[in-house]
C-alpha cells in the first residue's frame, strides 16, 4: 500500500484541518500503517520527491526516518522506502536500509529510483540532471554496490561469543573493493545481515533501462497499467526478461498500481468521488488534468473528447516513460468520453476502480488470475478512511475466494512474498 499522504485523491487533504497536516504528521503514517497491518497487507510504501512543489507540498518527511517510526508501532507489515541513486551514495543507502531492516526485524525494502525532476536536482547541485540513460547506468552500478555490501558478511560471521571473547569472525567479513564508472567503494558494510538476509529490492521505472534494471535485480516491480490487455503484455514481457537474466520468472513480483474509491454500492462510490472532486475548484481541476497530460488547458474543450494529437512525446509530460505510456493508454481507451468526465476520473496514471467492495474484488481477482499481476500497489482515495473501507470490506471477500491470506505466516517482508530469506554472503 502506497501511503500517498492524505490520500490518492488530489482533494484528500482538503477534507479537514487534520488532513491538511497529514503530509508532515508522523502519527498519520503510523495510524495508516497500522490499518494496513490489520488488513494483513504485505507492506506499506512511501514514495519521495526531494523538493517543495509550489502550493502542494506532497512529500516532505524523509521516507526512511518515517518508516523507522512506523517500525516501532507495527510488528508484521513490510516497510518500503524510496531513495534515489542519483542523489545518494550506495554505501549510505546500504547502511540505512540495513539499519531499517534491523529496526523492523527484517521488514525493510528499497524502492530504487533515478529521479527525473529538475527542481529536485537543483537541491542536490545539478543545474541539469543527467540524461535518462546515464541515470540508469548509475543506478545499475549503485544497486550492484549496495547488494554486494549487504552480502559482504558470510553466514556465521557474527559470532557474539562472550566466553571466547569473539564478537565477529573477521575472516568471514569481506571487502568488496568496487571500482566502477561512478563509484569506488572498499567495503565491507559495517552492519551485519538482518533476519531476512537483505532488504527487498523494488523498482518502478517504465523505460527500457528501468525494465532492464528490474529484470536483473528487483524482487518486485511497481508498474502503471490501465487495461487488462496492456497489463498482460507487460507481465509477459517482464517475466521473459527476468528469465533472460537467468532468474526464475517467479522471483519477481509484478505489482500494478490501483487507486480505489469504495462505497456500499457503485452509486455510493460515485457520490464519494463527486464529493471529493467538489473540494477543489473546477479551474484547479482543469489545470491539474492539463498538467498531467502535458497539454495546455486552452486546447481542452470540456464537452469534447480529449485531443490525442496534442499529446507530447512519451517521456515529456510526466518525465516518466511508464507514467506517460499509461496516461496515453488511458486517454486512448476513453477517446469518446468528454474531457469533463475524464477530469472527474482524476489525474492518475494508475488503474482506477470506483465501486462496491464486490466490484473491487472482482476486478482485482480478474487481473490476478488472468496473468496481469502477482499483486497490487494499492492507493486509496483517502487515508486512513479509504484504506479502512478496503481492509474491512474488500479483504474479507478476497479471503473467502481464496485469493488472500487470513493471517500472517511470516515476520519478514521476504516471507510475506513467500520467498526464502537471502543468506548472507550468497553473492560474495
Amino acid at each position: 500500500m502506497n501511503i500517498a499522504t492524505a490520500g490518492a485523491h488530489r482533494s484528500a487533504w482538503r477534507r479537514s484541518p487534520e488532513s491538511a497536516h497529514a503530509f508532515h504528521d508522523p502519527a498519520h503514517y503510523v495510524r495508516t500503517a497500522q490499518v494496513a497491518e490489520r488488513g494483513l497487507l504485505d507492506a506499506v510504501f512511501l514514495a519521495d520527491n526531494s523538493y517543495l512543489h509550489p502550493g502542494f507540498p506532497g512529500f516532505t518527511l524523509d521516507p526512511l526516518i518515517t518508516l523507522s517510526a512506523v517500525a516501532q508501532a507495527t510488528t508484521h507489515v513490510g516497510l518500503i522506502a524510496t531513495v534515489s541513486t542519483t542523489f545518494h551514495h550506495p554505501y549510505t543507502i546500504a547502511r540505512s536500509f540495513s539499519s531499517l531492516d534491523h529496526l523492523s526485524g527484517g521488514r525493510g525494502g528499497w524502492n530504487v529510483v533515478t529521479t527525473r525532476n529538475p527542481p529536485a536536482g537543483r537541491n542536490y547541485g545539478y543545474d541539469v540532471l543527467p540524461a535518462r540513460d546515464e541515470r540508469y547506468a548509475r543506478a545499475a552500478e549503485a544497486v550492484e554496490v549496495v547488494t554486494r555490501l549487504w552480502d559482504s558478511w558470510e553466514p556465521g560471521a557474527l559470532v557474539a561469543d562472550v566466553d571466547r571473547g569473539v564478537q565477529v569472525d573477521d575472516n568471514r567479513v569481506h571487502p568488496i573493493d568496487h571500482r566502477g564508472a561512478y563509484y569506488s567503494v572498499a567495503g565491507p558494510l559495517q552492519v551485519p545481515p538482518s533476519p531476512q538476509g537483505r532488504p527487498l529490492l523494488v523498482q518502478a521505472g517504465g523505460s527500457d533501462a528501468g525494465l532492464a534494471l528490474a529484470a536483473r535485480h528487483a524482487d518486485a516491480v511497481f508498474t502503471s497499467q490501465v487495461t487488462l490487455a496492456s497489463a498482460q503484455r507487460y507481465y509477459r514481457g517482464i517475466k521473459k526478461a527476468v528469465a533472460a537474466h537467468g532468474r526464475a520468472p517467479g522471483s519477481l513480483a509484478v505489482l500494478p498500481g490501483v487507486v480505489t474509491t469504495i462505497g456500499s454500492t457503485e452509486a455510493e462510490a460515485r457520490r464519494r468521488q463527486d464529493e471529493l472532486n467538489a473540494l477543489t475548484p473546477p479551474v484547479d481541476q482543469l489545470l491539474a488534468f492539463a498538467n498531467w497530460t502535458g497539454v495546455q488547458a486552452s486546447v481542452l474543450d470540456l464537452d469534447k473528447p480529449f485531443p490525442l494529437h496534442a499529446l507530447p512525446e512519451v517521456g515529456q509530460a510526466n518525465g516518466s516513460v511508464g507514467f506517460d505510456l499509461s496516461t496515453r493508454a488511458y486517454l486512448e481507451a476513453n477517446r469518446s468520453r468528454p474531457v469533463r468526465e475524464l477530469i472527474a476520473d482524476g489525474p492518475t496514471s494508475h488503474w482506477k476502480l470506483v465501486g462496491s467492495p464486490e466490484q473491487i474484488a472482482d476486478a482485482l481477482g480478474q487481473w490476478f488470475t488472468q496473468g496481469a499481476a502477482d499483486g497490487f500497489n494499492l492507493l486509496c482515495d483517502t487515508y486512513p478512511e479509504g484504506l479502512e473501507l478496503f481492509v474491512d470490506h474488500v479483504v474479507p471477500i478476497l479471503q473467502r475466494r481464496g485469493l488472500f491470506r487470513r493471517e500472517y505466516e511470516a515476520r519478514t517482508l521476504r516471507g510475506h512474498y513467500g520467498w526464502a530469506e537471502k543468506p548472507a554472503g550468497h553473492a560474495v
